[in-house]
């Protein structure tokens, strides 16, 4: 008997690094959460300074995962450095808290955001019909999921043309914003402190909007294993992409509140519809179409980087030993696609994941500060480790001390309510038990609750994906 390690092969280069970056940053998240952003501070300049300070927050943060995504060069992100720097007990539960809420929930968003945009232009007066929207939102997550398990190499050469719609969408915004200020109609811009909201607790949910539009910075890292020249291509992906991100978010905001104001952008439903309504004349037909195709590619991006995670989380033998499959003639994680895909289209049941989305936001980031503190502690822990690029250390310190700091009491009571303190505990109670009862594992039998077998090599996987036999 023969063993082959079957490995995804090396197809993405730089540009389709960043083109991952931007397809995910650039979902549903600037089109929704600036009517959330500015409720929460009350002025133009409040809104503004969130946008602001989630985009150096998130810049912090990437500057922590390129050091990581260098030195432990193995597809998986946040969990695979969580458990290489803390154990597999809080990998385990981010792996679960990700496959179970975080993953299918943008998932299904971003599918009824672009269900919702998709039917905007064809001209129906009346409301639209939510099974309707749900229903399209479900045939769309099936169709990505398919050609994500098709061909790899056709799925990035996709997202290089949805990276370029959405950037040009934002563009349009941006451009049509300046015109505006440009023939000086700047009235919603003065006096822009007026009516900031002092309430601590309205400014926390303000970030966690904001921090939701910017999150998928990190996602690359899911896919380390996939990238030519990752010690190089990982860091220059990132530092081209954050910077460019945040520059476009502030100048759409900009225009957003510029052209309609504060009282629309607080009304509106659809903000990028009803710029283009009021701002672009003709042209305010390509916008929803525009939306709708920048959200589709997001939720392709979302669709193929997570399905990596989960198919990372089952090589170790946190997930079932199936999960941990790959596809030989497309070379692709079919039964991680599968079944993040079943996930996702449940997640399509409720009528409102407004809650969803909060509670989300407040578990992602405290795993996502976890995994930048590891950059800290595997410094101290596995000092041999060969570091292509070091952060400074300082700037990995005021990433995590940025977390806590937005969840102290008075300011998490909005966002910790009952429901969520109880699916929260549930959750929790359920995946301890889980860890410590499930069976079998991708290694070959070993109970979950016996102490893994780690490499000393960081660029090997622990365990195989498949093995064939002659």
């Amino acid at each position: 008997m023969t063993e082959e390690r079957v490995k995804m092969r090396k197809e993405l280069g730089l540009l389709e690094g960043v083109a991952i970056i931007l397809g995910i940053i650039f979902g549903s998240g600037i089109f929704i959460s600036p009517k959330e952003v500015l409720e929460k501070t009350g002025s133009v300049w409040g809104a503004l300074s969130v946008w602001a300070l989630c985009g150096v927050l998130a810049t912090l943060g990437a500057l922590s995962y390129a050091e990581l995504g260098t030195t432990l060069a193995q597809s998986g992100g946040d969990y695979h450095y969580i458990n290489e720097a803390f154990g597999s007990l809080p990998a385990f539960l981010y792996l679960w808290d990700a496959i179970l809420i975080f993953v299918p929930s943008t998932n299904a968003i971003m599918a009824l955001t672009f269900a919702s945009n998709l039917l905007e232009p064809m001209g129906l007066r009346c409301t639209i019909d939510p099974l309707s929207q749900k229903l399209i939102a479900a045939v769309t997550i099936c169709l990505l999921t398919f050609i994500n398990a098709y061909d790899v190499k056709f799925t990035t050469r996709i997202q290089n043309v949805f990276m370029f719609t959405k950037i040009s969408a934002l563009v349009i915004i941006i451009v049509g914003g300046v015109v505006w200020m440009a023939q000086g109609r700047v009235e919603h811009l003065q006096d822009g402190w007026a009516g900031t909201k002092t309430s601590i607790s309205d400014w926390s949910v303000a970030f966690y909007s904001g921090i939701f539009s910017y999150s998928g910075w990190n996602y690359l890292n899911f896919m380390t294993e996939e990238l030519r020249d990752p010690f190089v291509n990982l860091p220059r992906a990132i530092y081209l992409s954050l910077p460019l991100v945040t520059g476009i978010y502030l100048l759409a905001n900009l225009s957003y509140l510029a052209v309609l104001g504060p009282a629309d952008v607080r009304s509106t439903q659809a903000i990028a519809v009803e710029f283009a309504g009021a701002a672009l004349g003709w042209m305010r037909w390509l916008m929803p179409t525009l939306v709708a195709v920048a959200v589709l590619g997001g939720l392709s991006v979302h669709v193929m980087t997570s399905s990596r995670m989960c198919f990372a989380g089952a090589r170790n033998g946190h997930m079932p030993e199936l999960l941990a499959h790959i596809n030989v003639r497309c070379m692709s994680p079919l039964p991680s696609l599968f079944f993040l895909m079943l996930v996702s289209l449940v997640m399509l049941i409720p009528n409102s994941l407004s809650s969803l989305i909060t509670y989300c936001t407040v578990v992602e980031t405290f795993f996502t500060t976890l995994s930048c503190s590891a950059v800290l502690w595997l410094r101290y822990k596995r000092p041999e480790l060969v570091r292509p690029i070091k952060a400074n250390s300082l700037t990995c310190a005021r990433r995590c001390s940025c977390a806590p700091s937005r969840i102290r009491r008075n300011e998490a009571a909005p966002v910790l309510s009952r429901p969520v303190l109880g699916a929260t505990f549930h959750h929790f109670v359920y995946a301890c038990c889980r860890h410590l009862l499930i069976s079998p594992t991708a290694s070959g039998g070993r109970l979950a609750s016996s102490p893994p077998t780690y490499s000393t090599d960081p660029l090997r996987p622990r365990t195989d994906s498949v093995v064939f036999e002659d």
